[in-house]
C-alpha cells in the first residue's frame, strides 16, 4: 500500500492476472464460468491458470492448493473462493485431457507479448524425466532418460517462441523443419550450430525470405570457406537458447515429473510459457 493509499500489486498477483487472461484466449470460445455446479466442473482456463501458479511457484499439487488457500485476492483473481478451489488431485487429472493445442496456443500467446527481434536462434538439449512405471515403461517402449527438446528462440528477448518434444533421438536437422514451419512468420535471420547443416533446410529457408546463419560441418574446404565468411556477431547469439534452458531449469525444476510421454510435453510447453510471461512483467517494470 502507497503513502496516499492507492494498491500496489505484487509479482504474483500481476503474473496471475496475466495467466488468466490467456489461457483464457487459449481456450476456443467465450470462457465458460469457472466453476459450475453439477457436471460442469472447473472451466478449461481455470485450470490452465493453477498450472501457471504451479510451474511459476515451482510447488507440487498438494502444497500448491494450501497456498492458494491462503491467498484470496490471487484465487478471486481466477474467479473463486478459497473454498471453491479444486482438490489437487483434479488439477494433475485435468492437465492431459486438454489437447495440446490449448498448451501451444498458450505459448504462442505469452511470445506474442514481446516486440520480437531480428535474429532468432534454435537449438536442441536433453530434460530430465522422473522415471515412468516399468509397467508403462515396457507397454510404450519408454527407455529414454531425458526428453530431447528444441527450442526456437528470440535472440533479443530471450523469448521462447515454440519447442519440439521427442522421447526418441532425431537428428537435429529432422525436427528443424518441422518447428520453424510452424513460425516462418516469426523469422528473420536464423542462426544456429553444426547439427542444423543440411543444405536443403537452408534452400527452403532463403526460399522463405530468411536469413539462414547456420554452421558448415568442416569435412572439407567448402565447410571451412563457408564458415570462415560467416557473420560471428551473428551466430554467436545462438548461445542465447543455452543461456534459456539454464534459466528454465534453475527456476522452474531441472526434471519434468509427469509420468507419461504427452503430460511431460505440456509440462516442458508450460515452463516455457511463464518463463515469456514472467519476462514481460520483469520488462514492464523496467
Amino acid at each position: 500500500m502507497k503513502r496516499d493509499g492507492s494498491f500496489v500489486s505484487s509479482k504474483l498477483a500481476r503474473f496471475t492476472s496475466r495467466v488468466v487472461s490467456l489461457a483464457q484466449k487459449a481456450v476456443v470460445g467465450t470462457p465458460k464460468p469457472a466453476v459450475q455446479k453439477g457436471n460442469g466442473g472447473y472451466a478449461d482456463w481455470v485450470i490452465v491458470s493453477i498450472h501457471g501458479l504451479k510451474t511459476y511457484l515451482n510447488l507440487p499439487y498438494r502444497r500448491l492448493l494450501d497456498v492458494l488457500y491462503e491467498m484470496p485476492r490471487i484465487t478471486r483473481t481466477l474467479g473463486l473462493e478459497p473454498v471453491e478451489l479444486p482438490d489437487f488431485t483434479t488439477v494433475c487429472a485435468r492437465m492431459q485431457p486438454l489437447k495440446m493445442p490449448v498448451w501451444r496456443d498458450f505459448l504462442r500467446l505469452s511470445a506474442e507479448l514481446h516486440d520480437t527481434g531480428e535474429i532468432q536462434a534454435i537449438d536442441a538439449t536433453g530434460i530430465d524425466r522422473v522415471a515412468a512405471s516399468q509397467h508403462y515403461a515396457k507397454r510404450t517402449n519408454y527407455t529414454f532418460k531425458a526428453v530431447k527438446t528444441t527450442a526456437l528462440i528470440d535472440c533479443s528477448t530471450g523469448v521462447i517462441l515454440d519447442i519440439h518434444c521427442s522421447m526418441t533421438q532425431p537428428h537435429d536437422s529432422q525436427v528443424a523443419w518441422q518447428l520453424l514451419t510452424r513460425n516462418l512468420n516469426k523469422l528473420t535471420v536464423l542462426t544456429a550450430d553444426k547439427g542444423y547443416d543440411w543444405e536443403l533446410l537452408r534452400r527452403r529457408l532463403r526460399a522463405e525470405g530468411v536469413k539462414p546463419v547456420i554452421k558448415h560441418r568442416e569435412f572439407g574446404w567448402h565447410g571451412v570457406a563457408n564458415n570462415v565468411l560467416m557473420d560471428d556477431t551473428t551466430y554467436h547469439q545462438r548461445s542465447n537458447v543455452e543461456s534459456t534452458f539454464f534459466a528454465i531449469r534453475r527456476k522452474y525444476g531441472e526434471i519434468v515429473r509427469a509420468r507419461t510421454w504427452f503430460g511431460q510435453f505440456r509440462e516442458l510447453v508450460l515452463k516455457c510459457a511463464v518463463r515469456n510471461v514472467e519476462l514481460a512483467l520483469d520488462d514492464s517494470n523496467g
